[in-house]
């Protein structure tokens, strides 16, 4: 290319008619008749267009390098693995809106004609938004709780930890809760349970709670999730040392034997016997002394219907006499607890977890302050239970008066912790099990348990 440059340019200089000519002709021979013109042109005017060329050429590179430190959108296309911590939402991560199924296991003897049979099957089909809201919730769930289960250590807050967990789910289900009705449409299902040692449920830090996670602590975490009222509930036990591994070990394969029991037609009292047979068959040495790992026979699993995280229905973890019966379609949390202590839990330390009681009775309200709370916990939880902080975080200020009248009076229902002895440990492992008409699907289980 430099070659032909310079021959063009002695060319030009010396003006030889002959040379003008055959470039003239070899430039008209390639289809180039700019070149044709060009040859024919002063060699000042040749300058000044090559002057311009560079100018060109120039502005031309000025506006490329331009385009290249363009800021790439943020994110760029559809995410398609979860952030750590997790605020990616679910959706983007499943644009087709089909979410992973859960553990399909068969029905056994009278109920195992149910996977192949037509009718069952196509009840199952007409049954696809419910199956995969729960399905939705439930992978929500697993992102959240496998994060946290990698990131809670010793020397966190009990506050830090229960905000993590719940900021996760309102980011992946798309539900901040602060705007009116917003929890009601999908979200935190009850407020995030952690439970030290001998505290086996219902505990959730209130403003100002100090407390701090210990390497000796033995922690249950419960925490919900639900979409359009869809309840996934789903619990496990963190420890931090090798200790107590036969307490969770004990508990777990309870809880797995409850969900390898549950099905359509199977009575809730053969349910409770088979659980305590495999959790009491365990025992736990514990700082050199040895305790038999006890069911704890106050505490059961339990049905859940639409925006009801309690339905009417209990699932005994100990032998009962109880004839109830599963039916199809329902769903049920299957949870088990066990203890070192007596086995028997009781009302104590300050309450955290309230909700709102449907059957509330028509009574009326004489502190004003109590009757504006009740239309913020209708319009923001409705029947889904709700704690302090969820009040804290809605702006609501001096409202415990007001929330107390609210209690004594029948209409909201409040939770107090439920303890066993001082001293003991307790554990829980929790599922969601969905009694479709085919199959009955974990709809909770994940790689973690």
């Amino acid at each position: 290319m430099a070659a032909q440059v310079n021959d063009a340019l002695k060319n030009l200089k010396v003006k030889d008619p002959e040379a003008v000519k055959a470039s003239a002709a070899a430039a008209k021979a390639n289809g180039n008749k700019d070149a044709v013109e060009a040859e024919g042109e002063d060699s000042d005017d040749d300058a000044e267009e090559k002057v311009a060329g560079e100018g060109a050429t120039e502005g031309a590179a000025k506006k490329k390098r331009k385009r290249k430190r363009k800021p790439k959108k943020a994110g760029g296309a559809n995410p398609t693995k979860q952030s750590d911590p997790p605020r990616v939402l679910l959706s983007n991560l499943f644009p087709s809106g089909e979410y992973p199924v859960g553990q399909e296991c068969d029905y056994t003897d009278e109920n195992l004609y149910r996977t192949t049979n037509e009718e069952k099957r196509h009840l199952d089909r007409m049954n696809n938004d419910f199956l995969q809201e729960y399905r939705q919730g439930a992978e929500i769930h697993r992102q959240v709780r496998q994060w946290a289960q990698k990131n809670i250590k010793p020397g966190q807050s009990l506050t830090e930890i229960a905000n993590g967990i719940e900021d996760g789910v309102r980011a992946l289900t798309g539900h901040p809760g602060l705007e009116e009705g917003d929890n009601i449409k999908g979200g935190i299902a009850f407020p995030t349970g952690l439970n030290l040692d001998h505290i086996a449920a219902h505990y959730s830090p209130n403003a100002g709670n100090k407390t701090i996670l210990e390497e000796k602590h033995v922690m249950k975490v419960d925490f919900g999730v639900h979409i359009n009222g869809r309840i996934v509930d789903s619990a496990f036990t963190m420890s931090f040392d090798p200790m107590y591994d036969n307490l969770l070990e004990a508990v777990r394969e309870g809880t797995n034997t409850g969900i390898k029991e549950a099905g359509i037609d199977v009575r809730m009292g053969d349910i409770g016997a088979a659980i305590q047979e495999t959790m009491e068959s365990y025992e736990v040495e514990i700082n050199g002394e040895t305790f038999p790992v006890k069911c704890i026979r106050n505490l059961n699993g339990h049905d859940i219907r639409q925006w009801q995280i309690h339905g009417g229905k209990s699932v005994p973890i100990v032998k009962s006499n109880d004839q109830t019966k599963m039916e199809e379609g329902e769903v049920f949390a299957i949870e088990t607890f066990g203890s070192t202590g007596n086995g028997y839990v009781r009302d104590d330390l300050e309450t955290s977890h309230y909700a709102w009681r449907q059957d509330a009775p028509n009574v009326p309200l004489r502190i004003a302050s109590a009757s504006k709370l009740l239309q913020v916990i209708k319009k923001n939880f409705g029947t889904l239970p709700f704690c302090r902080r969820y009040l804290d975080r809605l702006g609501q200020e001096k409202y415990l008066l007001g929330l107390n009248n609210l209690v004594q009076s029948g209409i909201v229902e409040d939770y107090p912790p439920l303890v066993d002895k001082k001293g003991s440990y307790t554990a829980q492992f929790e599922h969601t099990i969905l009694l479709r008409p085919t199959v009955k699907e974990v709809i909770s289980r994940g790689d973690d348990y």
